[in-house]
């Protein structure tokens, strides 16, 4: 096992930049997920890692040595591929063991280890079969199979579950964890879904536009987002955005208002009247009376979702060609129809300030 440290790890491809001036370092046997939408740079971070894409600017420690010259085979990395990538003329057990052939380990030794992977995977029946006798969840135990056995130094996962079907997918997740617990290689994985990201990591890197826009463990990056990207994007349903005017301690929503929390007055631009981004999650929005209201929402979809519903409503203006949207949970017994008027309550303490065109978070 060893750290990984990427220090200023710029990628380019041409005249096109993949990934720029990427710094952080994964403590030895720690857990990192690297989360962000389509193109942001996550598996292009991995794959420099990994010795698959050279470094451009930068250099790429694991453990205490450099090696943006070394070879992908001298790295002692293992990396398992979205597509699992298992050689289908083989079976289970010749595909476990096909990295330890590779090293030359002895064989008694290989055999051994082939067996104990197999039995932690649950895939010991499944030795004599070849990949296309098999599903898709074991095709990937046998992936991830094979990166174990070799005992590398990191563990790269790209992706590794995206072909899996919901339920088989949150079962590999939680066995991915106790994997983790059970052998501690340092792992990087690579996701765009952040239900795995908060689920499976002991910190979280952000990535957007080939750019860390903020690293922190799950519960920090869900509860302090850096800006609005990080915001939006973690959490489902994601937090709330409302564009917003102040003015002597009052926001205005379009044509509502509402006053502003004390603790936010500090914050504010020194402009007043200038646009601001509001940021509340859905779970800090409550129905209340029309007289206690913070602002008057009207219905547009109800989703039940067992043990809430799930409430997306449009904040009414005559002057916008597409208004606002605010999601809401509400309790599953209580009863809306599209159209309805609800009076809505904010957790005040709970409301984030984002400057309206870089999103950064006052």
């Amino acid at each position: 096992m060893a750290r990984v440290k990427l220090d200023n790890i710029t990628r380019r491809f041409g005249g096109s930049t993949a990934i720029h001036n990427i710094t952080f370092e994964v403590p030895d046997g720690a857990f990192w997920v690297l989360v962000g939408p389509s193109g942001c740079g996550k598996s292009t971070i991995l794959r420099t890692i990994a010795g698959l894409e050279p470094v451009t600017e930068g250099n790429l420690y694991i453990g205490d040595a450099l090696v943006n010259q070394v070879a992908a085979r001298d790295r002692d990395v293992a990396m398992v591929f979205q597509n699992y990538a298992l050689y289908p003329h083989m079976s289970v057990a010749q595909n476990l063991a096909f990295g330890l052939r590779m090293r030359q380990s002895p064989v008694a030794e290989r055999q051994a280890r082939i067996e104990a992977v197999a039995r932690s995977l649950d895939i010991a029946h499944l030795l004599d079969r070849k990949p296309r006798q098999l599903s898709g969840g074991q095709q990937q135990r046998v992936a991830l199979g094979r990166a174990i056995a070799r005992q590398p130094r990191v563990f790269l996962l790209d992706e590794p579950l995206s072909n899996l079907d919901a339920q088989l997918r949150d079962d590999t997740r939680a066995e991915l964890k106790q994997l983790h617990q059970q052998f501690g290689i340092t792992t990087l994985y690579v996701t765009h879904d952040q239900v795995e990201a908060m689920t499976l990591a002991d910190k979280i890197v952000v990535l957007h536009q080939g750019q860390i826009q903020q690293i922190g463990t799950p519960q920090e990056v869900y509860a302090q987002p850096a800006n609005r990207m990080v915001a939006t994007f973690i959490g489902n349903p994601p937090m709330n955005i409302l564009e917003a005017t102040w003015n002597d301690g009052i926001f205005r929503v379009d044509t509502q208002k509402f006053a502003c929390p004390g603790e936010l007055v500090d914050a504010l631009p020194a402009t007043k009247g200038q646009l601001v981004n509001l940021g509340i999650r859905p779970e800090h929005i409550h129905i209340t009376s029309p007289e206690a209201a913070h602002l008057h929402i009207r219905v547009a979809v109800v989703e039940p979702l067992g043990r809430e519903t799930l409430v997306r409503g449009i904040l009414p203006d005559s002057a916008r060609t597409i208004p606002q949207v605010l999601h809401l949970q509400t309790a599953p017994d209580v009863v809306l129809q599209p159209g309805d008027t609800l009076p809505i309550r904010l957790d005040l303490e709970r409301l984030f300030l984002f400057e309206a065109t870089t999103g950064q978070r006052h």
